[in-house]
């Protein structure tokens, strides 16, 4: 039986001083030292920076709903890192961020760290209505920042995974729509392996794109004069925020291939041939066919001119030794006679 977490989101919903105080510390210090990994021991590039900027800093009372791509352990707290000193060290500007209750609460120790550090524990497999995902919505509401990784675990082998529907209940049911910044990194699994023995790596190169908030209003208002369910809506929003991080992904591959090359072969994989390149390797392919065919009709055709010729020489040379054998019986046989 796991650790019991029962306690956490009471306590979290009721802080008290002591607790805030203690959580600020928290929040300050992991939000520092991830400063110093990223930006320090680390090279980080971040593109559209100024979008996060300015979310962090957005007007009181507006909610903010952050979602990205999970490849490491390290993501939340390490892409905060990019975030200046001003907001790492104010609390109520950080975020709150979903994670599994049975990888960061697994004790007493682990579950008082990652609460005073704004995680709430999350159990996979429990669905929308869970006190996580209710809690969340809460502090959305309430004009929060929110993170959640939709894909639901890391992602170790960078495969696609649909998003879980819980990030569609996060906007269906907050009180206003929240502003939705979706993000994609690459290279934070170069940063924090996912293989023991799970130590930080230095100097490595971490890429962070930042994109344009998610227009959700026209949605949210389709959904609503088409008197849509709970379902329909939660689904129809997923697969919108799901198809923008996925496009995300591809200005951000397209823009690490372009600045950096080399790095871009470590931490990216192989890009697929555009159209006009299948083309191309198609027109090669045919052209490669034929020039085999051809090549094989020419070594037939010198194989058959080989052994014609062949066939010829021995046909010659026999006929030359039949005459050769043969006049001298002639001769022999008309003297006998």
């Amino acid at each position: 039986m796991g650790y019991d977490i029962g306690w956490i989101i009471p306590r979290l919903r009721n802080p008290g001083r002591l607790w805030s105080c203690a959580s600020s510390i928290t929040s300050a210090v992991v939000g520092l030292f991830s400063k110093i990994i990223l930006e320090f021991l680390n090279k980080t590039t971040v593109y559209n920076r100024e979008t996060l900027d300015r979310a962090a800093r957005r007007p009181h009372g507006v909610p903010l709903l952050t979602v990205s791509n999970h490849h490491s352990c390290f993501d939340d707290p390490g892409l905060w890192g990019v975030l200046d000193c001003g907001v790492l060290l104010r609390n109520s500007r950080m975020r709150w961020s979903l994670a599994a209750h049975d990888i960061c609460f697994t004790n007493a120790l682990h579950s008082c760290f990652f609460a005073l550090g704004k995680c709430v524990p999350v159990v996979r497999g429990a669905g929308v209505y869970q006190p996580a995902i209710d809690f969340c919505v809460d502090r959305l509401s309430r004009g929060d920042w929110v993170h959640i990784f939709p894909e639901g675990r890391v992602n170790v082998n960078k495969e696609h995974i649909r998003f879980k529907w819980g990030v569609g209940r996060l906007v269906a049911d907050c009180a206003a729509p929240p502003l939705i910044v979706p993000v994609w990194h690459e290279g934070m699994d170069r940063v924090l392996p996912n293989q023991e023995p799970y130590l930080l790596k230095f100097r490595k190169h971490v890429f962070l794109n930042v994109g344009e908030p998610i227009q959700i209003h026209h949605l949210l208002e389709r959904l609503r004069s088409s008197n849509a369910s709970e379902e329909e809506t939660r689904a129809a929003i997923t697969q919108r925020i799901q198809d923008e991080l996925l496009r995300l992904r591809e200005r951000t591959h397209a823009l690490i291939r372009r600045a950096a090359p080399a790095v871009a072969r470590d931490v990216l994989p192989p890009a697929a041939p555009a159209p006009g390149d299948k083309a191309a390797h198609a027109d090669k392919a045919t052209h490669a066919d034929k020039a085999t065919h051809a090549d094989k009709a020419t070594h037939a055709d010198k194989a058959t001119h080989a052994d014609k010729a062949a066939h010829a020489e021995k046909a010659t040379h026999a006929d030359k030794a039949a005459y050769a054998n043969g006049k001298p019986r002639d001769r022999q046989h008309e003297h006998e006679s």
